[in-house]
């Protein structure tokens, strides 16, 4: 196994093609439970777990079962119905060992179901050819990512709290241009992941 191929797909999926900041998916999670940090960085394992989880088992699914037998036109429904399990999975095991936490992400626990970031991420891992090694750190990669992405808008969140801007930039007006100021600043890292890990 190539480990420069691999530490570029990680480094690209933290850095240059961030879920969140780049590719604008999972922003439920990222502007609701972005608040707390502890909140913030809880979400984010749950997050990492189940694209984890949800790579290592819609891989083989698709590779052996739906390529296989020429059904990949159920690949979006069965990866959907693949994670709806896993995160039914953690709800129950937050809610029985760190019911702190449960309590904390409250609605957006259930809604990791519907987080468009990890459909995307196991759709792109099968849409990219990635073997199964590759699939699995660029999940790690994604989720890494995401909670890069979480724990850096907590603080700047934090600072736009305190913040007293015109009455027509208060609430989520103020956040919007926050998160985009904080992806914007991502844009940097595409050329330099590509200088040492040269292109995927």
């Amino acid at each position: 196994m190539d480990a420069m191929r691999l530490g570029a797909i990680f480094f690209s999926m933290v850095l240059v093609n961030n879920y969140v900041l780049v590719k604008f998916l999972g922003i439920c999670p990222f502007l609701g439970v972005s608040k707390k940090l502890d909140s913030s960085v809880g979400m984010s394992a749950a997050v990492i777990f189940v694209m984890i989880m949800a790579t290592a088992v819609t891989w083989p699914i698709d590779t052996y079962i739906l390529q296989a037998n020429d059904l990949t036109y159920l690949r979006t429904i069965t990866f959907i119905l693949v994670i709806a399990s896993l995160v039914q999975l953690v709800e129950i095991i937050l809610k029985k060992y760190i019911p702190g936490l449960y309590n904390s992400l409250g609605v957006y626990l259930p809604l990791i179901t519907t987080n468009c970031a990890i459909l995307g991420v196991a759709l792109l891992n099968v849409e990219s050819g990635y073997n199964f090694v590759e699939s699995i750190i660029g999940s790690l990669g994604a989720g890494v990512g995401f909670m890069l992405a979480m724990v850096i808008f907590t603080g700047v969140r934090s600072r736009v709290d305190q913040a007293k801007p015109p009455k027509c930039f208060e609430g989520l007006p103020l956040t919007l241009v926050a998160a985009a100021l904080v992806a914007l600043s991502f844009t940097g890292f595409g050329g330099i992941v590509e200088s040492i890990f040269g292109a995927i």
